[in-house]
């Protein structure tokens, strides 16, 4: 298992965007950190109320997004226009080509989210958006998945051989998940802490983890929240 603490993360501050790089992006560079697997990069965005990001291009990438705070509007080429808020997992499947924007509507409220970029097993798949919400009580004390190669339970499709499970966790409360045969598993906490295999993750803190067996965490404090992705 190798941490990755938050504090060691890229970050930037654009004024009406505070954000953090899990991995390299943008002016951000670090070679020992260029994607974990099929995962290419997590970002923890903070964009202040009535700014975003307008639109641009991106080509052969499954991106997902989760809102923790807030609401995003979202708007593509393919003609998708939506309110992404928290709890709801956005897929888009960039593939050929797409263009998009997405912008914080309040006038008030800071939205903070994460937006994560997973490779595509092939390149030049049809453009795809997919949009779900999954309720806090399905995360509550369960590693629930919210993408996934199949759509199984509900979930997003993305076309990757990669699953996406979230978990809500009350101090002491446990979770487990198996690492198969020649799998890999990334953990990010998104608030609170929890407890990885003795080691106390904070908010912002991921972990790579490989080989063989059972991954368990708890919460370690109130309201935490943590993803952990399944990898090839």
């Amino acid at each position: 298992m190798q941490v990755r603490r938050a504090g060691e993360r890229g970050h930037a501050d654009h004024g009406w965007l505070k954000t953090w790089h899990t991995f390299s992006f943008a002016d951000y560079y670090d070679a020992q950190f260029m994607g974990f697997r099929a995962l290419r990069v997590i970002n923890d965005d903070y964009v202040a109320p009535s700014r975003g990001f307008g639109k641009h291009p991106h080509q052969d990438m499954e991106i997902v997004t989760y809102v923790l705070e807030g609401e995003l509007a979202h708007e593509d080429s393919m003609g998708n226009g939506s309110i992404i808020r928290p709890g709801e997992v956005q897929r888009m499947s960039a593939g050929t080509g797409v263009l998009h924007s997405e912008m914080n509507p309040s006038k008030t409220q800071t939205v903070h989210l994460l937006q994560i970029w997973l490779l595509p097993d092939k390149r030049g798949y049809t453009p795809g958006y997919e949009q779900k919400a999954f309720s806090e009580a399905e995360r509550r004390g369960t590693l629930r998945v919210v993408a996934s190669p199949d759509g199984r339970d509900g979930s997003v499709t993305i076309h990757q051989d990669a699953t996406l499970a979230i978990a809500l966790l009350a101090p002491g409360q446990k979770v487990e998940h198996a690492i198969g045969k020649n799998r890999y598993a990334w953990v990010h906490v998104a608030r609170g802490k929890v407890d990885l295999a003795g080691q106390q993750l904070a908010a912002g803190d991921g972990a790579s983890v490989r080989g063989e067996g059972t991954l368990a965490l708890a919460g370690a404090s109130d309201d935490a929240e943590v993803l952990v992705f399944d990898l090839a």
